[in-house]
């Protein structure tokens, strides 16, 4: 099959790189499109071949956010309104764009899964891993919740110091010497999902691997079983044991402390890449989210957009 796309400027202030980025994002798209996303998004209507396609929609949307750090969907559209009418001249209304992208969270689910896992960098530490989690927030604690509620609960984070409504973002991230860790795996599950619960649900069965987390890993009744079942060693900093005598806990204080200094040491680069994620895409604030598709839409719109430098650098 082919494809089109008008090669006329759209602005001559737009340096040329971004409408080379542009065309490789749309040829990306439409082949995986072709070969998976086109299962995913199929409409059994009579309105299954829309002249303004799914390519398109999903091609506005990455890439505005990725080059113009516009993460609005009507900023989104504003911008495609008036620098991309000769890219997509069957651009429809802000209503009908809105919708169209709503409907498309599944294949964004997709397409972010499939970038991560096509373009992992050969120079990770495959024995290491990092864990930790991000909270996505829909509003503060104080207020009620009216968004998404089927998929959203309160919860707490600790780092803010905040409750609040919304989702929290689990990562396992290869670590990666000189370089933000590389994430492996994503969960997401409302707010008040334990961290531990996290990885005992989804992470487990990994075997000869050193993961490290904060305390809120600390099980060492189920690690030890880990340990030797799977190979794996759960390291975090030291917990404090509750009602434990003051001499013990001062005659062991410096060798816990350069324990969890250690520890902390090497799983602080999985809080940069969470701060990578906010800074680039927006990702933690959805407090302007309006529906489930809409935050499923928000979550991984945000990751496949984070990481397209991957598709652009291949």
């Amino acid at each position: 099959m082919c494809y089109y796309i008008s090669t006329k400027t759209y602005n001559t202030m737009i340096p040329e790189v971004k409408k080379i980025k542009l065309v490789a994002l749309y040829f990306y798209i439409c082949h995986m499109y072709d070969s998976e996303l086109k299962y995913i998004c199929k409409r059994f209507s009579s309105n299954d071949l829309p002249a303004f396609t799914d390519q398109e929609v999903l091609t506005i949307y990455l890439f505005v956010m990725h080059a113009e750090q516009r993460f609005n969907v009507k900023q989104i559209y504003n911008f495609a309104s008036e620098y991309l009418r000769s890219w997509f001249p069957l651009l429809p209304s802000y209503e009908a764009f809105d919708m169209r992208i709503n409907r498309l969270g599944e294949a964004l689910k997709h397409l972010a899964t499939q970038i991560l896992s096509n373009n992992c960098p050969s120079s990770c530490n495959f024995e290491v891993s990092l864990l930790d989690s991000l909270p996505i927030i829909t509003c503060s604690g104080k207020r009620t919740a009216r968004v998404a509620k089927e998929i959203t609960d309160k919860g707490y984070c600790s780092t803010k110091s905040m409750y609040y409504y919304g989702l929290k973002l689990h990562a396992l991230a290869y670590h990666h010497p000189h370089h933000l860790p590389f994430p492996e795996s994503i969960v997401v599950t409302p707010a008040s999902e334990n961290d531990l619960n996290v990885y005992k649900q989804n992470w487990s069965h990994i075997a000869n691997r050193f993961f490290y987390g904060d305390k809120i890993y600390n099980d060492n009744e189920f690690f030890n079983q880990v340990v030797e079942s799977k190979n794996s060693v759960m390291l975090t900093p030291v917990k404090a044991v509750k009602n434990q005598e003051e001499c013990i806990k001062q005659r062991d204080k410096a060798a816990n402390d350069l324990f969890s200094t250690a520890v902390s040491t090497v799983r602080q680069p999985i809080e940069s890449l969470f701060n990578w994620l906010i800074e680039k895409t927006d990702i933690q604030t959805a407090s302007k989210v309006r529906s489930t598709k809409g935050l499923l839409v928000h979550v991984f719109g945000r990751i496949a957009a984070a990481y397209l430098f991957l598709i652009f650098n291949s």
